[in-house]
């Protein structure tokens, strides 16, 4: 009896991935409108992570604000 292997959605769908990849190879599938906006959108995201990492660098010189004082009151 063959034993049943756990389904892991990640290398299900690279295997997809990877299987979609071979029957496309060489071929142009994609309209050129849509890879203009696809590159477009990846352009985004780049600039995007360009913003939240300059705002990261900023942050870097500053210094943390200061935690509340814990005060005894008699």
């Amino acid at each position: 009896m063959a034993e049943e292997k756990e389904f892991v959605f990640e290398d299900w769908l690279a295997e997809g991935v990877r299987g979609l990849r071979s029957c496309l190879r060489g071929k142009r599938v994609l309209p050129e409108e849509c890879v203009e906006h696809l590159r477009a959108a990846r352009k985004e995201m780049l600039l995007a992570m360009r913003c939240l990492l300059d705002v990261a660098i900023e942050c870097t010189g500053e210094e943390p604000p200061q935690r509340a004082t814990k005060i005894e009151v008699e």
